[in-house]
């Protein structure tokens, strides 16, 4: 049985008042045109039996023999609704035929033909005509009663009623087969993706033979699908990485306690074994920051402040900052940067930092690391080169992911866990920019940061607080 919840019924009961609408107004057109159609016939009708009065009128032993047998004009009407009265000049009936004992009317005098309709007990329909006849006055009477014609209007109106209901519930069942029929291809794709869950992310929708919109629609849904199937596995590579990188670190603190604890130790070896746990703390603390920075950035719950940051302002703290660590090394930091963006400063400091630290970390020694940057009409590109080793293709659309290292053998003390470069794109999109990376054997590696353009009658606030990135 079809409830309003089924898309079907409800199409089938819109296609049902739609018909009714129409079949109503059809109905509604015919009834007026055929009350108009019988009203106009009675009424010529009645202008003719007015003109064979009129002739009959000028034989006077016809109108001596109806007034002696006003039967014989009642048999020549041959119906028992039609009227008629002659009337003289004080209203005195000389004719009359009058099968529904009405009353005399009282009409006033006209030359021509004038139509009317009588109510009271029994209606009727009145057409008369004032004359000459041998020198007086005669009124001409001609009527007809209307219980016949209401009577077939009646009967043709039920007949109207019967169809329109008729012709609804054909139409509402018309139109719940035919709906049901049109949203089978609908039930089919409810049907396969029924059969789509956690375990056959795989699986996508046969739009095949289908018709354009159902094709749209599966289209829309697998291209959902990749989506959710790409994010579901992004989810099990980063719990996975997530648990690898926290395992090596726990795993460092859990055997280096036990094979302390297997004796007795001096507080000297004691105090080692803190201060070589204190590393593996700072290196959980560190992966811990970092993943609520991605959540951070990735969903934020609050609006995160914004203001107009000087990239070359911001560029020089930063490589002050990493001076010291360059030196060691005998690298030198090179910044060309300039422009301004509007961006959260505290996070664009973070993601310029993970660049550097980046280029630090991967590049050779003695080495410059260049930072410049290039504006074009909506977009500053801040870009970071150093000279290391190449990336390898099949990892440069892999570098900027969670826990990701094109080399897993280089981790220290000052490794990001692998969420570094991953902090950086986050930042970026957050702020409605990109990243991106080139790498190749005489250019060596540059990472990209671009970010929207400031205009040049922004004003520029003072430069942030130097400290720690």
């Amino acid at each position: 049985m079809p409830t309003l919840n089924s898309l079907a019924a409800r199409l089938a009961l819109l296609f049902a008042l739609v018909s009714v609408l129409l079949l109503g107004s059809i109905g509604a057109y015919l009834y007026h045109s055929l009350n108009r159609e019988i009203a106009w016939r009675d009424d010529q009708m009645l202008r003719g039996r007015l003109e064979r009065m009129e002739a009959l009128l000028d034989d006077g032993e016809s109108v001596a023999a109806l007034r002696q047998r006003p039967q014989l004009y009642a048999n020549m009407l041959g119906n028992r609704d039609s009227l008629l009265w002659i009337l003289d000049a004080r209203g005195e009936v000389l004719i009359e035929v009058n099968p529904g004992r009405l009353p005399v009317p009282d009409l006033p005098a006209s030359d021509e033909v004038r139509l009317d309709d009588v109510s009271g007990a029994i209606p009727a329909r009145l057409a008369w005509q004032t004359l000459e006849q041998g020198g007086r006055p005669l009124t001409l009477v001609a009527g007809k009663l209307l219980d016949e014609r209401r009577q077939m209007l009646a009967a043709y109106r039920l007949r109207l009623w019967l169809a329109l209901a008729a012709g609804a519930l054909l139409a509402f069942l018309l139109g719940w087969g035919v709906s049901r029929r049109g949203l089978r291809p609908l039930r089919r794709l409810a049907e396969q993706a029924n059969r789509i869950d956690v375990r056959h992310l795989d699986r996508r929708l046969n739009d095949e033979g289908e018709t354009q919109e159902i094709g749209a629609l599966s289209l829309g849904l697998n291209r959902m699908l990749d989506r959710l199937e790409e994010g579901f596995s992004q989810l099990a590579r980063y719990s996975a990485d997530m648990a690898h990188e926290m395992r090596t670190p726990l795993t460092n603190l859990l055997g280096q306690t036990q094979h302390t604890l297997r004796r007795e130790r001096s507080a000297e070896e004691y105090r080692q074994l803190l201060e070589s746990n204190i590393e593996e703390y700072e290196r959980l603390s560190r992966m811990i920051d970092s993943m609520l920075l991605l959540a951070r950035t990735e969903n934020p719950s609050k609006e995160i402040p914004l203001e107009i940051v000087d990239l070359g302002l911001l560029v020089e703290q930063l490589c002050e900052y990493f001076e010291g660590m360059a030196e060691e090394d005998r690298r030198e930091l090179i910044h060309h940067a300039s422009g301004s963006v509007e961006a959260n400063c505290e996070l664009l400091r973070r993601a310029l930092a993970n660049l550097l630290a980046n280029a630090l970390r991967h590049g050779r020694s003695g080495t410059p690391i260049r930072v410049s940057t290039l504006t074009t009409a909506e977009r500053v590109e801040l870009r970071v080169q150093n000279q290391g080793d190449v990336i390898a293709p099949d990892d440069l659309s892999r570098v900027f992911e969670r826990f990701y290292r094109c080399d897993p053998a280089r981790t220290g003390s000052v490794d990001s866990g692998g969420l570094g470069l991953a902090i950086v794109r986050s930042i970026a999109q957050w702020h409605g920019g990109e990243v991106g990376v080139e790498s190749s054997a005489e250019r060596g590696t540059t990472f990209t940061l671009s970010l929207p353009r400031v205009s040049r009658d922004a004003a520029v606030p003072p430069p942030p607080a130097r400290g720690s990135a």
